[in-house]
């Protein structure tokens, strides 16, 4: 059986690079594409080359952004181009395999094993793409081939922006393991700092652990998280094909201000229930239940869900529900650095589902036919048509 050829395409800075192709006289000056531009609150999206140069980073509030760099442009995000451009990048990835599996709106995976007698090898595979994408679409992408997803994700992350990075059996030891542990997929900071902890600093100081150690630390994460040091991560390439369903939709959000009262996670989970509900419609699916996230000051994370005996579509019922279980498990002890809603139970025919004598069902089902029409605007005139006076 040959080796396997996994790319991990990358498109570098996407919301801004986007952005740019509509703002070309902003391309040689620092730009960052912020999600409140009128709110000095509002936080950092992305932002392109010169703007990183400067020390701006994702996530940080835009007060923080304009103090480390006075002449930065905020754009507003454009997410339906941002999607067109998407699409456009994947059908050119399909080119070259029909084994494609994103990983966000900017990343995908592609298993090209089947395609080096066409196109040659995977590091060629990955040239043609990084020329075809700059060609035709006016951005740079950064690739990583490797022989399997972890290191490939990981190689794609090594050289930016424009760049192709090869990780191979023979290569990886020299190449990897002295990088930090963060560097690797599925460990996020809290993960870091205890792996830090016991002394695991770089990636293959993992490699030197003890299961038992990493069992009882990180449970089952932790030993997986040493196979994947090793290489041994022979996870497959999952094609997502149109008739794919999601199994859950959600979204959250990490503030640069922390929440600190139920009227502020209540217009933040309205906002994420106008996105979810818009999701489930595309794909005539009704989540049967709510799940809710949330990270403290102190960066205690907390998930908590609930299972109805309704299943909607509805943003407002969402939101309803989220706040619910929110409320009831939460009395903001402390202040909350990100909040999270999700739709989980997902299914397709909603009156498969045994109706709630005793419940709302009724007024639930009026949400609905109101957000349908909702919807139908929107999809007609464009999400900005409609919204709701809470969230603007």
């Amino acid at each position: 059986m040959s080796e396997r050829i996994i790319l991990h395409c990358d498109l570098n800075n996407f919301f801004a690079s986007v952005s740019l192709l509509f703002n070309p006289t902003l391309v040689d000056m620092p730009v960052a594409v912020c999600g409140d531009t009128e709110n000095r609150h509002g936080i950092v999206l992305a932002k392109n080359e010169l703007a990183k140069k400067f020390g701006v980073k994702t996530a940080e509030p835009i007060f923080e952004a304009k103090r480390k760099c006075a002449q930065l442009v905020m754009l507003p995000p454009i997410y339906k181009e941002y999607e067109e451009y998407s699409l456009k990048a994947r059908k050119i990835y399909e080119r070259y395999t029909d084994l494609i599996e994103p990983f966000g709106i900017d990343e995908c995976w592609l298993d090209v094993t089947g395609s080096t007698l066409l196109f040659g090898s995977g590091e060629q595979i990955a040239n043609k793409i990084r020329m075809d994408i700059k060609r035709e679409l006016g951005l740079t992408i950064s690739v990583g081939v490797s022989f399997n997803k972890v290191f490939a994700k990981l190689g794609s992350d090594l050289k930016k922006p424009d760049a192709v990075t090869v990780i191979t059996k023979e290569n990886f030891k020299q190449k990897i393991w002295p990088l930090p542990i963060s560097d690797l997929l599925f460990v996020g900071k809290n993960t870091a700092a205890k792996l830090n902890a016991i002394g695991v600093k770089t990636i293959g100081d993992i490699t030197f652990c003890d299961d038992k150690t990493l069992q009882r630390i990180l449970g089952k994460n932790g030993i997986d998280i040493k196979r994947y040091a090793l290489g041994q991560d022979n996870s497959p390439v999952t094609a997502i094909t149109d008739q794919s369903k999601p199994k859950s939709v959600g979204k959250s959000v990490t503030c640069g201000k922390d929440f600190t009262n139920n009227e502020e996670v209540w217009k933040a989970f309205l906002e994420f229930a106008e996105n979810i509900s818009a999701t489930l419609r595309q794909n005539g699916l009704y989540a049967q239940g709510v799940q809710v996230h949330i990270r403290t000051a102190s960066l205690v994370v907390r998930e908590f869900s609930l299972t109805y005996s309704y299943a909607t579509n509805s943003a407002i019922t969402l939101a309803k529900r989220g706040l619910e279980l929110f409320k009831r498990n939460y009395n903001f002890a402390e202040p909350l650095r990100s909040v999270g809603l999700r739709a989980i139970g997902l299914k397709e025919n909603r009156d498969a589902v045994q109706q709630d004598i005793f419940g709302n069902s009724e007024n639930e089902q009026q949400n609905e036919m109101v957000e349908d029409s909702i919807y139908k605007v929107r999809q007609k005139f464009g999400d900005s048509s409609i919204k709701r006076g809470r969230i603007v």
